[in-house]
């Protein structure tokens, strides 16, 4: 099945009950049982329901896995694959990472004992040398946010299956549309399902995908333990979203490559980050492990009054947090996303105070460009 095919016909794609082709919100929490323990494969709606286990067949089906789980955020899934993890684990995590990402391993597991260390995932000897005799996992995010970094998702799961390591990929920026990190030997795929996957703006929601019944188990256990699912509300949405994920994919990568094109041309531009530009140093690798470069943007204009001068100009991109929707964003990761990671080590990083961050949306590139050129001039 192609993917564009599977993302209408993959998971459960009707109603078993009634042939509804659009399988129906079950707004419900709790169901009758025959007798105890006896029921239809429901008894409580943080456990299992109808409409969030449809959603959670189709993601496992479009990544390719075994099981697949939605959770009330993406950062609430980040926080139940990490929970399989216990005092004493060492992670090494993607050194460009999503500020909530940081926070959370930063602030919230060095309190449990779990232990991080941040490295440059693009040098695969740079992850060796981070390596401990209790690591247990490598995080990657790739392409990274904000500076579009790529990981060779392959090697580096052929390098941690020697060392007994789980790979986990947050493949939020390509989609299962663009990147299939579980056929490249990872372990555990992330998305924050509020950006690609919704696609409009109007849903809050994370998935998880493994790629065997045992991870299946313990992530479901934490799951159900903790509590953190999605509604079935936000889920059908989720549904509804990933039945145009291809086509709109393939306009957000179309209108990127305009946009690419005029602000490489554009001297208010120092610096693009891009992996679709044959100047970018991983552009070899994500050519070779996705299918498509996707709709992220992120490009220098040198300091923060410049910034604040171009986001004052701008029509059509909205400045706001988030990013993947239908609608063109634009946000600056060293004041919005990335505030949480202190100002020494974004410097470090290279997300500078002069750093624009664009979710290139599915409008009309030459309005798209029409705005940035009037905003950049």
């Amino acid at each position: 099945m192609k993917p564009r095919t599977k993302l209408i016909h993959g998971g459960i794609s009707s109603d078993p009950h009634t042939g509804a082709v659009s399988i129906p919100i079950y707004q419900v929490s709790t169901y009758k049982q025959k007798e105890i323990g006896v029921h239809q494969g429901y008894e409580y709606s943080r456990t299992g329901n109808p409409t969030r286990h449809a959603l959670e067949e189709l993601i496992k089906d479009l990544e390719e896995g075994t099981r697949g789980f939605a959770f009330g955020s993406g950062m609430a899934a980040i926080h139940a694959v990490l929970t399989l993890f216990n005092t004493g684990d060492h992670i090494i995590v993607t050194d460009d990472v999503y500020g909530g990402t940081y926070r959370i391993v930063t602030t919230i597991l060095n309190r449990l004992g779990i232990h991080t260390t941040f490295v440059d995932t693009t040098d695969l000897h740079k992850v060796a040398q981070a390596l401990q005799p209790n690591t247990k996992a490598i995080y990657i995010e790739t392409p990274t946010n904000p500076l579009l970094k790529v990981t060779d998702i392959k090697q580096i799961s052929t390098w941690a299956k020697l060392q007994d390591l789980l790979v986990i990929v947050d493949n939020t920026f390509s989609t299962p549309y663009w990147q299939t990190p579980l056929a490249l030997g990872a372990d555990i795929v992330l998305h924050s399902a509020t950006k690609y996957i919704g696609g409009h703006s109007d849903v809050v929601a994370g998935l998880a995908i493994v790629n065997n019944h045992t991870l299946g188990e313990e992530l479901h256990f934490i799951q159900n333990a903790t509590g953190g699912i999605l509604g079935p509300q936000d889920s059908w949405l989720l549904m509804r979203g990933l039945k145009t994920l291809g086509i709109r994919m393939e306009a957000h990568e179309q209108n990127t490559k305009e946009v690419v094109a005029f602000l490489s041309g554009h001297p208010a531009v120092q610096h693009i980050n891009y992996p679709g530009l044959t100047s970018h140093p991983q552009h070899d690798v994500a050519k070779q492990q996705a299918r498509g470069f996707g709709g992220m943007v992120s490009f220098d204009v040198g300091h923060a009054d410049k910034v604040a001068d171009v986001l004052s100009k701008l029509k059509y991109f909205t400045l706001a947090e988030s990013l993947g929707a239908v609608e063109s964003l634009i946000s600056v990761p060293a004041r919005m996303t990335h505030a949480s990671i202190p100002k020494d080590r974004r410097e470090e990083l290279g997300i500078t105070e002069g750093l624009i961050r664009i979710s290139v949306g599915i409008e009309d590139s030459e309005d798209l460009i029409e705005d940035l050129a009037r905003a950049l001039d």
